[in-house]
């Protein structure tokens, strides 16, 4: 599951309103709070759902602050929003590494409470994120 910044704007005499920054363009409403925030989960997962159809990429979550030092955002409300996306689905695979560094992977992931797949995909997730390739 994965949450994106959903902003809620009220002005007098209007219904709840709820934007994305991360997908422009996809607007809800609400008579109440609550209501509001329910649609939210809504629209947002009828979008994605859309986007994935289409083999669209979903952008990743924008950071909170990056999201409000625009001008335009600083008038709503911050809400986290949650959408189910469905997880990659594992593949086996065969790899050869050093007996040495095997063992160094294994106590190390193990001293995280990790698996030796677990750990080896989070450390390369980092390197590519660091690396700014395409996750």
């Amino acid at each position: 599951m994965t949450s994106y910044i959903g902003l809620i704007h009220k002005e007098e005499g209007s219904d709840y309103g709820v934007s994305f920054p991360d997908f422009p363009g996809v607007v809800t409403a609400g008579v109440t709070l609550d209501e509001a925030r329910h649609l939210a989960e809504e629209a947002l997962s009828f979008h994605v759902e859309g986007m994935l159809e289409d083999g669209d990429a979903l952008p990743e979550p924008a950071p909170l602050e990056l999201v409000m030092r625009d001008p335009a955002n600083r008038d709503g409300v911050a809400t986290l929003v949650s959408v189910k996306t469905p997880e990659a689905r594992a593949v086996r695979i065969n790899v050869t590494l050093p007996e040495d560094v095997l063992k160094r992977v294994d106590a190390f992931a193990s001293r995280q409470g990790m698996t030796r797949s677990g750990f080896l995909a989070r450390a390369a997730r980092h390197e590519m994120e660091r690396e700014g390739g395409p996750l």
